[in-house]
């Protein structure tokens, strides 16, 4: 059975004004957190605003005729966050920024 976050736990996020918090982003744990702060000074990721800024860096780059689309930027961002050892609610933590970033 595939682990997964609550409609309500999304619902709040989706509602609620971003504070910096890693883990106020939905599927990101004490566990994922660290994976996500451990690394060089430029590859640390500490506050949600970082990880969100991580997430919208990832939708270029666009050349002459090829555009990230929203399907291969979110793959990105899931490929990426399973390279930094994120092992649990990958697709979770991609689609609540994703639809945090879309509101």
């Amino acid at each position: 059975k595939k682990s997964r976050v609550s409609d309500d736990t999304l619902a709040d996020f989706f509602r609620s004004q971003l504070t910096g918090d890693l883990q106020e982003i939905p599927g990101i744990g004490p566990a994922a957190a660290k994976c996500l702060a451990e690394g060089d000074d430029d590859d640390k990721i500490t506050n949600s605003f970082q990880l969100i800024g991580k997430f919208l860096s990832l939708k270029g780059p666009d050349s002459g005729d090829h555009k990230v689309e929203s399907v291969e930027h979110m793959e990105k961002f899931w490929y990426w966050l399973q390279e930094r050892g994120i092992k649990a609610h990958r697709s979770a933590v991609v689609n609540a920024i994703a639809e945090k970033m879309n509101t």
